[in-house]
């Protein structure tokens, strides 16, 4: 875990990393409800029988699925104090590297990339890699944004 004091201890935890300890499962009632929530019903992710034919042999997650589920898979891996507020500002730079399959269980790492004050607080630039448990490649690779706000 990366713990720091303040938003302000993040300028100084620049190249500092954290990896999630447990697994999260992405299963098909997941990847359903995702389809039902975004509207997109592709065969790829929702037709396991289909699914199971085609060019991955089973259903897969979306891949903003997968990214949606960042604030869930790095909770925990950074502690800021004396913060009132946390806000996600963006994202610069996102790469969908290898798709999840139904039933995959997959974690993530971060790493403080940048830390800058600001007139608003310290904005926080982080790498994310969403790896699959067991595979060599991870399922992606996301630059994120989050802008810390001091109590």
């Amino acid at each position: 875990m990366i713990a720091v004091a303040t938003p302000a201890g993040l300028l100084d935890a620049v190249g500092r990393d954290a990896t999630a300890d447990g697994w999260f499962t992405v299963d098909q009632a997941r990847i359903d409800a995702f389809a039902d929530a975004s509207d997109d019903h592709q065969w790829i992710h929702v037709d396991p029988d289909r699914a199971a034919q085609g060019p991955f042999g089973s259903t897969v997650a979306h891949g903003y699925l997968t990214l949606a589920l960042i604030p869930a898979l790095t909770a925990g891996l950074v502690e800021v104090g004396g913060t009132g507020l946390v806000v996600n500002y963006g994202l610069d730079r996102v790469r969908f590297l290898q798709p999840v399959t139904a039933g995959s269980r997959i974690r993530a790492s971060t790493t403080v990339r940048s830390a800058e004050p600001t007139p608003q607080g310290v904005r926080v630039g982080f790498t994310v890699t969403i790896e699959i448990e067991g595979a060599t490649r991870p399922a992606l690779v996301a630059e994120t944004v989050v802008l810390y706000v001091a109590a």
